[in-house]
């Protein structure tokens, strides 16, 4: 990865995606090598925690567990999209798309340059999804991001990344979307039942 690339992974279920997001963390033993650049911080974006939904607690406390100077949150905050009158929100009564941006707001705490994400958009609706990413690429401009993504959604990988990693336990496929994906790399990566459409719409 080069810096302000975005990756994007995708293949079926029970590929490895999620565990090689969690190796890139170092939260798995692996065999191998990883090699971050040094001195680089990492984001992670959860695909969800639907457990913080059931306890009571507001926009605020959450965000006072990162112990992270109070400005330093409010600004991110803002960034994505929310104004102070959020921060008193209970985490319960958020919906779907406004819990992910606070989950992306979470983990730009400590002004990472690499930010994982796992689906982020698991749950939402096609406009929440269409603002979640739109989100993401203005954060990738402003804050110089390089991102990671797993994600099923190929219209996704076409639209926003500049390089996708189709995985299937092992690499099927690996570069610019509009070079590798092919009707037979997405037979290799899916099975041989996969139906293929291009379009050239923005």
């Amino acid at each position: 990865m080069k810096r302000g690339d975005i990756v994007s992974i995708v293949g079926p279920n029970g590929a490895g995606k999620t565990v090689l997001l969690k190796c890139l963390l170092g939260l798995l033993p692996y065999s191998g090598e990883i090699m971050w650049e040094k001195g680089i911080k990492i984001g992670y974006v959860p695909q969800r925690l639907p457990f913080i939904k059931d306890i009571p607690l507001s926009v605020m406390d959450f965000f006072s567990l990162k112990q992270a100077a109070e400005q330093e949150v409010r600004d991110i905050v803002h960034a994505v999209g929310f104004s102070d009158e959020f921060f008193a929100r209970k985490i319960g009564d958020l919906s779907s798309g406004q819990f992910q941006r606070m989950l992306i707001a979470w983990g730009l705490i400590g002004n990472p340059q690499v930010l994982l994400f796992d689906e982020p958009t698991t749950g939402i609706d096609i406009g929440g999804e269409e603002t979640i990413y739109n989100l993401l690429s203005r954060l990738k401009e402003q804050r110089q991001l390089t991102m990671l993504l797993v994600t099923h959604d190929l219209s996704v990988v076409y639209q926003f990344s500049t390089h996708v990693i189709c995985l299937n336990r092992q690499t099927v496929c690996a570069g610019p979307p509009r070079e590798v994906l092919t009707p037979e790399s997405l037979r290799a990566l899916y099975g041989g039942k996969v139906k293929y459409y291009q379009h050239n719409h923005q």
